[in-house]
């Protein structure tokens, strides 16, 4: 199979959840090539993950469970997935 680029969408619960331990925490259970807040609004901010998954793997499935089992996230949504 081949390698996916995947963008992901992560809500945290609300604004007082602290975004730097949630980073820290996608950083040590992903393999991440880019992270970046997004204002959203009344000071929610969003953070993009963007990581690379092997095909074989299943697809994005692993790594979205494995972000969405991190406290202080709401949700994970993929917003681009690209075939390398």
């Amino acid at each position: 199979m081949g390698e996916v680029a995947v963008v992901l969408k992560v809500m945290p619960e609300d604004t007082e959840t602290e975004l730097e331990g949630v980073k820290e925490n996608i950083e040590d259970k992903v393999d991440v090539q880019d992270l970046q807040e997004e204002e959203v609004a009344f000071g929610l901010k969003a953070l993009k993950v963007s990581t690379i998954v092997d095909d074989s793997e299943g697809g994005t499935d692993a790594v979205e469970n494995a972000i969405a089992g991190i406290e202080g996230v709401r949700s994970v949504e993929v917003e681009d997935l690209r075939k390398l």
